[in-house]
């Protein structure tokens, strides 16, 4: 898949880190740092800019390691970039520790995983077939 992007920051492009790495890390834009306090969130602009396929979204995800060793995650994670927005890519960050946190310019935020996905058409009907869940729900799937 071909991906178009213009980036108007002072930042490589996204790149995989390994041959095998899903996501493309992404980088903060910013002219200062932003400190986010515990449990404070803030849009983190990127200077990035991109056209998708039709039938393909970009999905913004949390980089585990700011997740795990910060508490720094996506709030909408996944995010959904859909093919037919044009304006620049903001990460929404929060901050789920009990620590400041600051992000700096050109500090990798999140990731962007490409995805292709379907259109559905809906067909209204009255019943739904049987199943051996049925209508169990959160958690009726695990050990008891």
């Amino acid at each position: 898949m071909t991906v178009k992007i213009i980036n108007k920051s002072t930042h490589p492009l996204p790149s995989y880190e390994t041959i095998a790495s899903a996501g493309m890390d992404i980088r903060a834009y910013i002219a200062q740092q932003v400190v986010l306090k515990p449990m404070q969130r803030a849009i983190i602009k990127t200077g990035l800019f991109i056209e998708l396929p039709l039938g393909t979204e970009a999905q913004v995800r949390p980089r585990s390691g700011l997740a795990a060793k910060k508490g720094i995650t996506v709030l909408n994670s996944p995010g959904t970039i859909d093919a037919d927005y044009r304006g620049e890519i903001g990460i929404i960050l929060v901050n789920l520790s009990n620590e400041d946190f600051t992000v700096e310019n050109g500090e990798r935020i999140a990731q962007l995983v490409f995805a292709k996905h379907e259109r559905a058409v809906l067909d209204k009907v009255s019943i739904l077939s049987d199943t051996s869940r049925g209508e169990g729900g959160f958690g009726s799937t695990g050990v008891k």
